[in-house]
């Protein structure tokens, strides 16, 4: 059943005070509330009526979350969300002045504004389907958010009451495909049959007018007769020792059309238009009840349903009958306890206060397993169709497992994760020092694979003791490249002062032919992103720094060889681009110069959607670079005025060239791997090597593609990134 609200957008609101009074709150939690309020009220806005109408919105969310039982802390995050949210509240300062917990929960709720993504109608990047997965993840760890923002787009379709009908049809289908869905998911009666019957309004006014028509039409009729049937079953109940109440039901316009369309019937032939709902004191009352309602009237067969035997995905329970009633009128009954009623209406807002204990922590626990379940399920209500929905799917949903910590909290992994995968995701040194793990209590093996709505329990030593075998791909232990780098990583510094000896002597044989000294050294700490000198050194030692990078950088920075701009540029172009890429054609634009001749450089290899500068050079145009690129940097050294503002035209219609390294341990089928991933990808490999070093067992290859923006660049490195034994990939 729909609560009825005394705060609507519009009209004239009651002043604060009243409105306070008015709500079923005790003396402190108004005060704490109005607190709130008044504090959202001293916003930093000039626009006084803009602060009431906001204020008036917060009013009625506050109205919509109450009958659903959240606590204070809920619906005060609603109305602080409703100014953050409009920018008039900076976040940063929330977290002094309205506590640590607010701030969370009103983070939570801007998180879940990736659920605009579903109607999006471009491929999502990495970082939109990131931001999918952190709301995914919000949702499990705070359902509140999700509350707060299901009552959000009840208030939001209310609001748009007198907007253009394009706004209203807008909001009306994101809310039809995606939050009545999910309100569905999560058990909330409530707030679903409002979403529905609110975006059914807006998108099918006729069909919504014409059956709210034909209610009126009936309503005197329909109620004396329900009056009746209530009366007369109510009596029976009393008689025979059932302890249930009995009530009329209203029944909702988008409900009524969805059975008039699933079953194709007229409104007269449908049975559910008189409805009554039975709310029994314990489950064998239900029972009872539906007995007596059988043997007061006559039922159907085919419209019967025991949903507390079988009850829906969504949790809902209840039993279902259509009996032929007085006058040869079929009747709809629904019968329940007053705990499934409260599951039915409230959904998992009634179960929000494991939070607070309540249930005890495994209980918890299992609570926030079946919220995972349901709310991955919801993928499967989301209406919408297409390329879009299908990579949100296969990236959100379909190719990640969520499992969980001893303490409940949701971690975010690869399907085909191990156990041992999950330990480092948790942290280093958990997998360092791993020796054993449980799922579900049950001890298994490195080797497991985890899955969606475990619980995931490491055990481990005090001293980190990493197996060298963990590395093997064949062997199975690991599966993302996290965990290896990680465990490359230990076993590196290891041999850190072995390698650091080594390039300390490597680089001291090498300064001496430059006639440098060691000294001079210590200032490519920084250009090669090192913490200490020593770090520099063990990185040459061990083959992760180039030495001949080392040098030419500081013969650079000291000057000790003259830079020869030209030769540069010369190099920089030596394999001139195509002439439909050459010339300028829309795709990059020089700011506030005319139609200037551009190359894109092949030192850095810019794409569309790269941050871009670029460069007058001497008799040949501009040459458009990546920001950071180093050859820019040094000319930029030498003639700093010749820089001018870049950016990307219109136009991409050309291919650009992008060089990507992949590193990966050496076994057979690699290529096959990279190259089916290519080959699914459609992108075209314009140069193709690769070398393996048998020492390490490792295989590195540079492959040279022609891409057109930098979202399917991003795609192609995620994709590669997920193959078997794959240690890095990267753009050079």
């Amino acid at each position: 059943m729909v609560s009825v609200r005394h705060i609507h957008f519009g009209q004239t609101p009651t002043s604060l005070t009243t409105w306070l009074e008015g709500l079923a709150l005790s003396d402190k939690q108004r005060e704490a509330l109005a607190a709130t309020c008044q504090y959202c009220q001293r916003c930093e806005c000039d626009d006084a009526d803009r602060v009431e109408s906001l204020m008036l919105r917060a009013r009625e969310m506050v109205e919509i979350l109450l009958p659903l039982n959240m606590d204070l802390d809920t619906l005060r995050a609603s109305v602080l969300y409703v100014f953050v949210d409009e920018e008039l509240l900076p976040l940063e300062q929330l977290q002094e002045q309205q506590g640590e917990g607010l701030t969370a929960l009103v983070q939570s709720v801007q998180v879940m504004a990736a659920i605009r993504s579903l109607r999006s109608r471009s491929t999502p990047g990495e970082a939109q389907i990131d931001k999918l997965r952190k709301m995914l993840l919000a949702m499990v760890e705070d359902v509140r958010a999700v509350v707060i923002k299901l009552a959000e787009a009840v208030v939001l379709l209310r609001e748009v009451k007198g907007a253009d009908e394009e706004t209203r049809v807008i909001l009306a289908r994101e809310v039809s495909d995606i939050h009545a869905p999910l309100a569905n998911r999560l058990g909330i009666g409530q707030l679903k049959w409002e979403l529905e019957d609110l975006a059914f309004r807006y998108l099918h006014p006729k069909t919504y007018k014409e059956i709210a028509r034909w209610l009126d039409g009936k309503r005197i009729d329909r109620e004396t007769y329900i009056d009746n049937f209530v009366s007369t079953l109510q009596a029976a109940l009393d008689k025979d020792g059932i302890r249930a109440e009995v009530s009329g039901r209203p029944k909702h316009i988008y409900s009524i059309w969805r059975k008039m369309q699933k079953k194709n019937l007229s409104f007269e032939e449908l049975f559910d238009v008189r409805a009554v709902r039975i709310i029994a004191d314990r489950l064998q009352d239900c029972y009872g009840a539906l007995g007596m309602v059988h043997s007061l009237w006559h039922h159907l067969p085919n419209e019967f349903d025991d949903y507390v035997a079988t009850p829906k995905s969504n949790g809902y329970q209840s039993i279902h009958t259509v009996v032929m009633g007085p006058q040869g009128k079929t009747v709809e009954i629904q019968i329940r306890t007053w705990q499934m009623h409260e599951d039915a209406e409230l959904g998992v807002a009634a179960h929000w206060k494991y939070k607070e204990g309540s249930t005890g922590k495994a209980g918890g626990f299992e609570e926030k397993i079946n919220w995972l379940r349901k709310i991955l399920a919801w993928q499967d209500d989301v209406v919408e169709s297409g390329n879009l929905v299908e990579e949100i799917r296969s990236q959100v949903f379909e190719d990640r497992v969520y499992v969980f910590t001893p303490r409940g909290d949701v971690i975010d992994l690869p399907v085909g994760s191990t156990v041992l995968d999950f330990a480092y995701y948790i942290h280093s040194q958990v997998g360092h020092r791993c020796i054993g793990a449980k799922i579900d209590g049950r001890i298994v093996t490195f080797t497991t694979l985890v899955e969606t709505g475990q619980r995931v329990e490491i055990l481990t030593s005090k001293e980190p003791n990493p197996k060298r075998d963990w590395l093997n791909p064949n062997a199975g232990f690991i599966k993302t490249s996290r965990a290896r780098g990680k465990i490359q990583a230990w076993f590196k510094s290891q041999a850190k002062e072995k390698n650091a000896a080594a390039g300390r002597e490597m680089l001291e044989a090498e300064l001496a032919k430059k006639d440098l000294s060691l000294s001079d050294a210590q200032g490519a700490v920084k250009r090669f992103n090192m913490h200490s000198f020593d770090d520099l050194l063990a990185a040459i030692g061990g083959g992760d720094v180039r030495l001949s990078q080392v040098i030419n950088h500081l013969q650079s920075k000291l000057g000790r060889h003259e830079f020869d701009e030209q030769q540069a540029m010369e190099e920089l172009l030596a394999k001139p681009a195509p002439s439909h890429k050459a010339k300028s054609s829309g795709q990059v634009e020089v700011n506030g110069v005319g139609n200037l001749l551009t190359h894109i450089a092949n030192c850095c290899q810019p794409l569309p959607g790269d941050d871009i500068q670029g460069y007058i050079t001497r008799g040949k145009g501009v040459s458009v670079h990546r920001d950071g690129c180093d050859q820019l940097a040094h000319l930029l050294e030498r003639h700093p005025e010749r820089v001018v503002d870049v950016v990307w035209g219109g136009s991409h219609s050309g291919g650009f060239n992008a060089t990507v390294r992949l590193l990966a341990n050496d076994r057979a089928g690699l290529l096959r791997d990279v190259t089916t991933v290519l080959a699914n990808e459609k992108s075209n490999v314009v140069e193709m090597s690769s070398h393996s070093d048998e020492k390490q067992n490792t295989a590195a290859i540079e492959l040279k593609m022609e891409l057109y923006n930098m979202t399917s660049l991003s795609r192609i490195l995620a994709r590669l990134g997920q193959i078997n034994g794959v240690i890095e990939v990267r753009r050079v």
